[in-house]
C-alpha cells in the first residue's frame, strides 16, 4: 500500500512527457500551459505577455511541426528578416523584431539538453546561437551583439558579421 501511494504521489510530481518535450521525446505538440498556441505558427507567452514565431527563420511551419533547416545569418540581415516578414505580414502583425537578451532567456529550458527549449512549443531548435538585439555595453558595443546558444555555449557577444538563428518575437499586450 505504502508503495503504491508513493508511486502516485511520484506520477503527480513529475512532467510527463505530454507536458514537457526535450531533444529525441517525440513529436511536437503544445503541452507547456505557460504557451498559448495561436494556430498560426506563433505562441504567446503567458507570462512575459511576448509573442514568438514557433519555428526559426528559415524554417516553415506546417502540420504542428517546423519544415526545412533554420537559416544562418548575420546580424543585419536578421533584422532586416524581421522588417521583411513586417512589410509581408507574414505572421499577422507588422511589429515583429530581434529579441532583448532577456526576452531570449525566458526560452531557455534548464531541464532540457542539447538544445535547451521546449521543443513541443520550438520544434526544430537547434543548440545553437540565435541573435538579441542587446549590443554589447562599452567600447566595441557598436560592433558585438549577444548572442544566446540554446546548447551548453550559454551567452557571448559576437560580431554582427557573424552567422546565427533568428527567432522573432512583438509584444502581445
Amino acid at each position: 500500500m505504502r508503495l503504491a501511494l508513493a508511486i502516485a504521489l511520484l506520477a503527480v510530481a513529475l512532467p510527463t512527457a505530454a507536458e514537457h518535450r526535450c531533444a529525441g521525446a517525440g513529436a511536437p505538440s503544445i503541452p507547456n500551459p505557460r504557451f498559448a498556441d495561436n494556430g498560426d505558427g506563433t505562441v504567446t507567452d503567458l507570462d512575459s505577455r511576448l509573442m514568438w514565431t514557433r519555428c526559426s527563420a528559415g524554417q516553415q511551419w506546417s502540420a504542428n511541426r517546423c519544415v526545412g533547416a533554420p537559416s544562418s545569418l548575420d546580424w543585419t540581415a536578421a533584422r532586416n528578416l524581421a522588417t521583411e516578414v513586417n512589410k509581408r505580414g507574414t505572421y499577422f502583425f507588422s511589429d515583429w523584431r530581434l529579441p532583448q537578451l532577456r526576452e531570449l532567456a525566458t526560452l531557455v529550458d534548464r531541464e532540457c539538453r542539447d538544445p535547451r527549449v521546449d521543443l513541443a512549443v520550438f520544434p526544430g531548435t537547434p543548440a545553437e546561437f540565435y541573435w538579441t538585439a542587446s549590443p554589447r555595453a562599452g567600447e566595441a558595443s557598436r560592433a558585438s551583439v549577444y548572442a544566446l546558444s540554446f546548447g551548453a555555449a550559454g551567452v557571448q557577444a559576437m560580431p554582427r558579421g557573424e552567422a546565427n538563428h533568428v527567432r522573432l518575437v512583438r509584444d502581445a499586450r
